[in-house]
């Protein structure tokens, strides 16, 4: 495995963002070792895998509205229009912020997607994974990806990183 691999970040604005006290700083990060990635998450941004043409979501929303949905007591369609979808209970503003851990094992051809709620808000998982699949570049995928996301109308910040792990 190559120990660097390339990336794509792209970022685009709806509108400016606007400090409240009660928002918080979500954060899904990689950090390569050889063939191992170590991810680790807070909040709403999402990983993705996507290997042999399968997308995986790797990481898990940490809200109020995700919670309810892991408690049966909403569905995921009921979610994704929920007025509170994006309220956080774990964040970086938090005094005991704990980010979930995990490290698995990379391959060849497996390409990672990192996003703002901005994008996986807007696009269906379909969507991505037909984006992330059609080939090209790294940056080019992650241009797509937010152009699609402006063209739906985006109502909120959106951001993205796209992850190429290369034969070594």
């Amino acid at each position: 495995m190559r120990r660097y691999p390339p990336v794509a970040y792209r970022r685009w604005s709806a509108r400016s963002p606007v400090p409240h006290a009660d928002t918080g700083t979500t954060l899904t990060a990689l950090l390569w070792s050889g063939a191992q990635v170590a991810i680790v998450h807070i909040g709403d941004s999402r990983a993705y895998l996507l290997r042999g043409g399968e997308l995986t979501r790797i990481t898990h929303d940490h809200t109020l509205v995700q919670s309810l949905v892991d408690e049966g007591r909403l569905t995921p369609e009921e979610a994704a229009t929920h007025p509170r979808r994006a309220t956080l209970i774990r964040a970086l503003h938090h005094e005991h912020a704990e980010p979930d851990l995990q490290i698995r094992q990379a391959q060849a051809g497996d390409r990672y997607l990192l996003c703002s709620d901005g994008v996986h808000a807007v696009l269906h998982e379909a969507t991505i994974t037909a984006t992330l699949a059609e080939g090209g570049s790294a940056e080019q995928v992650a241009d797509s990806i937010l152009t699609q996301v402006a063209d739906n109308g985006a109502p909120d910040n959106a951001a993205c990183v796209v992850v190429d792990v290369l034969p070594a």
